[in-house]
């Protein structure tokens, strides 16, 4: 073939570069960066033969200049082009089973154009090829009859005269012919899905990186960064080399011990300690109330501190009720149903606000702590405590000094539960809970950015044990919840559960555990003094807007922690703020309101003012989502929150070098204030609001 060329190396003056096509054809080169990267494969052009697409097994593939005018429609034929090759890499010495190569870039590249945006579908219609054909046709996997895949066999010119589809293959297939992106969105529930023009779900954020957007969103949910993507784009590819070498069902157990293992070194645990993950933290408050259930024969008492600032399904999942209608494994349920082999439980709610919306003070929730317990254990019960070690608005309760009287009582029956969802602890933190029996519950989506839904118990030595000497299985109805590969392995009680793999939380984990082991590489000193110099400049900022109004507490925020040393625990990360326009908060519609617009290109209200302006209304900013609070004693509002994040500080020590990282710290400063600027823009152009 003549007149090849390797892509990166094209830039004709071509109608594919007239001014009109070049930030469409950027845009559309921008989502190819979710394509996995494959060494040793080149993209050619062709312009000889403008119609080809050809795959050169293992070394390259060639497509032609005309499909290339068509953006669109190339990047759906190179994402399959590259998936092929990254199947045929995977067959090791198997070269010969090129069908299963077919059918698994062909299911890839099905799930990849249902997550283009709407625009780009739009593109694609008028347009027919025997490949965008099956793609839009959208039939299912059929591994009865596979001649409607022997079209596909002219892409790569290897006739196979295999014509069987294996057994082994269908669950690699299921599981892992799926774009990274999708993964880190599936086994979790409806809220992970992203809508089809801006691509974002329900927390504001995308399975796939955001580069664009400034992001100080932690305290909620982030979009997963460009390193996490990669890396776990990365691992998709192992485990399928791994599956097909080795069988699926072993290269996913070793894949999840890999995980555990992993977390384990980072925060520096002992092998005594078991790790549960979940699809979500509400499951891994499900997960307790089972865990408790089968670990304590008395009647059980769930006493939950800040319960307006948990997870809304949080109550139901710790009655055993179901928390939504549909569970992570895609059962239809129905909400506040109870889950079969559950038994009746009391719940305590303490919220850190009373009735009038104000925060409490320290010394009252203790009290209301310490006599919900005692009353509790009075009646001979179960306590389970559920205590708040940083809730989304920054705060925590109960005391230590509570606690300690709390362990004077008498006949005391308790497990205490620490919520530490936002993960903003150092491993001298986790390490101190465990050491005192407790039980923690973590995310690696809040403080560590990893992709939403990722949630996991960390269980001491104690409630190992308890574990192992119970008799009872766990409630049947966690058949729809979970798998057994969910557990611990030398766990008896969960053998009745389903077989199966939750790929989608595993994969949202290993993009958290990357965070975190490039966040903890970054030297302690520089992590700790980027850490006060970016939340100390948060906190100056907000306090000089005259537009917002902190609510920070000083009796229940974070640096109440009594330690002689500093950490990440000792000083506020998250920074919640009212939006004050003519002296009042705003109220919870035009909050939310705002919230959406900040995170969204508004250049096109503003055409014609100057070049400034227009660029801080394009730019896309994303922080912590909304959180009814009341203003004052009557008026409803909302508060916003700019937090800090674990890539604050691992993206500034990218080039480990010391006066780059704080440069890098400060670069990300300067983003607050651009935050900031920005919701004065729209406040100061009231009709945005309106609409």
């Amino acid at each position: 073939m003549t007149n090849n060329i390797l892509i990166e190396d094209q830039y004709r003056r071509s109608s594919l570069f007239e001014k009109e096509n070049v930030n469409y054809l950027v845009r559309v080169l921008k989502r190819f960066n979710t394509v996995p990267k494959i060494n040793n494969i080149n993209i050619i052009t062709s312009t000889s033969e403008p119609n080809v697409f050809k795959i050169v097994p293992n070394k390259s593939i060639i497509i032609g200049y005309s499909l290339l005018n068509q953006p669109v429609l190339a990047l759906v034929y190179l994402r399959y082009g590259i998936e092929w090759q990254l199947w045929y890499k995977a067959l090791c010495d198997e070269k010969q089973d090129t069908i299963l190569c077919d059918i698994a870039a062909l299911e890839v590249t099905k799930i990849f154009y249902k997550l283009l945006p709407h625009d780009d579908k739009e593109k694609l219609q008028p347009l027919s090829s025997y490949l965008i054909d099956l793609i839009k046709n959208d039939e299912g996997l059929n591994t009865e009859s596979l001649s409607k895949y022997e079209a596909l066999q002219d892409f790569h010119g290897l006739k196979s005269d295999k014509k069987v589809f294996k057994a082994s293959w269908k669950p690699i297939i299921e599981n892992l012919a799926k774009p990274t992106e999708y993964l880190l969105m599936d086994g979790g529930d409806l809220r992970l899905n992203i809508d089809e023009i801006n691509l974002l779900n329900k927390y504001g954020c995308r399975p796939f990186p955001r580069p664009e957007a400034f992001t100080f969103s932690s305290s909620t949910a982030t979009s997963v960064s460009n390193f996490a993507f990669d890396k776990t784009d990365k691992v998709r590819s192992i485990l399928i080399r791994n599956s097909l070498k080795n069988g699926f069902e072993n290269a996913s157990i070793e894949f999840s011990e890999l995980l555990k293992n992993n977390l384990k070194k980072i925060f520096k645990l002992n092998d005594e300690c078991e790790i549960i993950f979940s699809p979500s933290g509400t499951d891994s408050s499900l997960q307790i109330a089972a865990i408790t259930q089968i670990t304590s024969n008395k009647d059980i008492t769930h006493v939950l501190v800040a319960s307006d600032e948990t997870g809304s399904g949080v109550p139901a999942a710790l009655k055993g009720c179901h928390f939504e209608n549909t569970t992570a494994l895609n059962h239809p349920v129905k909400k506040g149903d109870k889950i079969e082999g559950f038994r009746d439980v009391d719940l305590i709610k303490i919220p850190f606000k009373d009735e009038k919306g104000a925060l409490k003070s320290a010394s009252q929730l203790d009290a209301e702590v310490y006599n919900a317990v005692s009353k509790t254990n009075e009646l001979g019960r179960h306590v389970v405590l559920h205590t708040m070690d940083q809730s989304k608005l920054g705060y925590q309760s109960p005391s230590e000094k509570l606690i300690k009287d709390l362990n004077a009582l008498k006949n005391l029956s308790i497990q205490i539960i620490v919520d530490a969802a936002q993960l903003r602890l150092d491993p001298s933190d986790i390490q101190n809970y465990l050491n005192k029996g407790y039980i923690v519950s973590i995310t690696g989506s809040k403080y560590f950015t990893g992709p939403p839904y990722s949630g996991a118990l960390i269980l001491p030595k104690s409630v190992n044990t308890s574990i192992h000497s119970a008799k009872n299985a766990l409630p049947q109805g966690l058949t729809q919840y979970y798998n057994h590969s969910d557990w611990p392995t030398s766990w008896s009680c969960s053998n009745n559960l389903s077989d199966g793999y939750n790929y989608g939380s595993n994969m949202r984990w290993n993009a958290a555990i990357v965070e975190m082991d490039r966040y903890f590489k970054t030297p302690i000193l520089y992590r700790n003094m980027g850490i006060e110099m970016f939340c100390n400049f948060i906190e100056d900022s907000i306090k000089e807007a005259t537009f917002l109004e902190p609510i920070y507490s000083d009796e229940a925020k974070t640096n109440s922690y009594n330690s002689k040393e500093f950490g990440i625990r000792n000083i506020r990360t998250i920074f919640p703020f009212f939006i004050i326009k003519d002296h009042v908060a705003l109220p919870v519609d035009k909050v939310k309101k705002l919230y959406t617009l900040l995170n969204s290109d508004l250049s096109d209200k503003f055409h014609d003012t100057s070049l400034e302006i227009i660029r801080l209304a394009a730019q896309k900013c994303h922080i912590g989502q909304a959180v009814n609070v009341k203003y004052g004693n009557d008026i409803e509002s909302a508060i916003l929150r700019i937090s800090l994040g674990a890539r604050v500080i691992s993206e500034s020590w990218v080039n480990r070098d010391i006066s780059l990282y704080f440069r890098n710290i400060e670069t990300q400063m300067n983003q607050i204030t651009v935050i900031i600027k920005k919701i004065e823009l729209i406040l100061s152009n009231p009709e945005l609001l309106d609409k």
